[in-house]
């Protein structure tokens, strides 16, 4: 590995990325790419920077990935999550290229999916994660990581799931947590290790990587009060039999069997990991 590209990479997991690719290859380049530094909606200007950094893999984190955002503009979510990635695809013909989907790609009626089970998207950003997976898959070369909710903090401090339910917590609202809605969580330092070995393992194809327990959203709650007493968090149960918004899947917790055989050990249970990481945690 001499160079390597990663975008998104003032976000959740692609920050995680950059401060540890270092420890996986010191002599390695590793080239940031947000917004700020290319556009890659702009085919000609992303060509151009390709062919200038010759990059000999790319991590592709960047997308548009707030559900809501996507539901409102889906033209846009289709140029940023399908169009790019169809574009750095091309680009990246004869190297390796991890690119990011997530466990909503599932319809959420029976869980523990594993890279075989057949998406059927209900929401737009999924959707759109299925039709640049599509694209992916077409070269034997590639990886696609399929992630579940990631923990972390990010410089806006608004990008994950536990800076979103401390932010109203500590802004006095009262979260509506519901206890049939599951997911695999897990956090983005773990995530940013797990695709780094992937990748240094030369995984191709669909591999899951997720946290390996099954939680619901009022759970994830509960552990966060516990973890930030100081929030004063407030927690009220709630179900998706009562909810009337757009769709939530009730339940896409994966199966990371795959993963966790090609890297040699487990992913980490969620509630174990947490408490045993406060310097991790907290930064």
């Amino acid at each position: 590995m001499k160079r390597l590209w990663i975008t998104g990479a003032r976000g959740l997991i692609g920050s995680h990325l950059l401060r540890q690719a270092a420890f996986f290859w010191p002599e390695c380049r590793v080239i940031p790419l947000a917004r700020p530094e290319l556009e890659l909606t702009d085919t000609q200007a992303a060509a151009a920077r390709f062919a200038a950094d010759r990059p000999d893999a790319v991590i592709h984190c960047a997308a548009i990935s707030r559900s809501p955002v996507c539901q409102a503009d889906p033209a846009q979510a289709h140029r940023q999550n399908v169009e790019v990635t169809r574009h750095l695809a091309e680009l990246c013909a004869e190297i390796p290229l991890v690119f990011f989907s997530t466990d909503l790609v599932f319809d959420g009626l029976r869980g523990n999916y594993t890279e075989e089970d057949e998406p059927n998207p209900r929401l737009v950003y999924a959707e759109t994660k299925v039709a640049a997976e599509q694209i992916v898959r077409a070269n034997p070369r590639h990886l696609i990581i399929r992630a579940s909710l990631n923990y972390g903090h990010t410089a806006t401090g608004n990008r994950s799931f536990n800076e979103e339910m401390l932010n109203a917590g500590r802004a006095g609202q009262t979260l509506k947590l519901f206890t049939d809605e599951f997911r695999s969580p897990i956090a983005a330092w773990e995530t940013a290790q797990a695709v780094l070995g992937l990748l240094q393992a030369s995984a191709t194809g669909i591999v899951h990587v997720a946290g390996s327990e099954r939680l619901s959203r009022f759970q994830l709650g509960q552990l966060l009060a516990a973890l930030h007493p100081e929030a004063n968090l407030r927690l009220e149960p709630a179900s998706l039999r009562d909810y009337s918004g757009p769709p939530r899947p009730a339940d896409v917790s994966l199966s990371c069997a795959r993963a966790e055989a090609i890297l040699g050990h487990p992913l980490p249970r969620f509630s174990s990991w947490l408490p045993a990481q406060p310097s991790i945690a907290s930064s």
